[in-house]
């Protein structure tokens, strides 16, 4: 797992594998709960700055997992999405959320246009615009954004281990859930926990949807990847599930 670089010194952009050389790019937008200092830990409690409010845990090991598997490339956030939630558009108010479920952000109410610009500015248009030059450099690219989501919320438990999420464009994702016990024996759902009607996938609209790539956004319950172990296994076991994926679809292609 070398070649990791940031974009530059100030962005907090992470490019891993620059040089990989498969046709699909591994995006971890949550893959960080680090705060600049400038921001106060956003008057947050330190076992909060830790929890899933701050970050994706165990995501971006899984990330970095199949991006080796698969020489593929990784782009990433390496700064909290309660800084600046990297899957969001800077119009929408849960990119820098001042709650997140029960947890409350001090340091984010009342901010101003211009606070909520900077912001943007600094974190979410560098993202954007590395991850747009990785994927315009490859031929047919295909988008791949790993996350992970708590196994309570607001209390109530979730029996999905793994959400297979997709927009408009549902090729990929319909491969996968057609090809998901072959690779699983998790409980694995369409749109699940969440869905595009949760504003949960932007970087799929943004980075492949409008240039017609085929993408998925997989989603991992958290208690599935709490160990390095637990991480590698579910990143080798989502690479061989991507790849014969991917290959069932290109030979259906080929085909017509």
């Amino acid at each position: 797992m070398n070649h990791v670089r940031h974009a530059s010194s100030d962005d907090h952009v992470i490019v891993q594998n620059a040089q990989g050389q498969s046709c699909i790019v591994i995006v971890c937008e949550h893959a960080s709960h680090f705060i600049p200092d400038p921001y106060k830990n956003l008057g947050m409690r330190n076992e909060d700055l830790q929890s899933h409010a701050a970050w994706d845990p165990g995501a971006m090991r899984v990330a970095q997992g199949i991006s080796a598997h698969l020489d593929a490339q990784l782009v990433a956030s390496g700064v909290s999405r309660l800084v600046y939630d990297c899957n969001r558009p800077p119009s929408a108010a849960d990119a820098m959320p001042a709650q997140s479920e029960t947890i409350q952000i001090p340091g984010n109410m009342d901010l101003t246009a211009d606070d909520r610009n900077e912001r943007a500015q600094l974190y979410y248009a560098p993202f954007r615009d590395q991850l747009s030059e990785t994927i315009a450099a490859i031929s047919n690219p295909v988008i791949a954004t790993i996350h992970s989501f708590t196994p309570l919320y607001h209390g109530q438990a979730r029996a999905v281990e793994i959400g297979i999420l997709h927009d408009s464009d549902t090729r990929l994702a319909d491969m996968m859930l057609q090809l998901s016990p072959v690779h699983t024996v998790a409980d694995v759902r369409r749109n699940a926990p969440y869905g595009p009607e949760h504003g949960v996938t932007h970087t799929l609209q943004v980075h492949a949807i409008k240039a017609g790539h085929l993408n998925v956004m997989i989603e991992i319950r958290n208690d599935l990847i709490q160990t390095v172990e637990q991480q590698d296994r579910m990143a080798d076991t989502l690479s061989k599930w991507l790849s014969e994926s991917l290959q069932k679809l290109t030979s259906a292609k080929d085909m017509q």
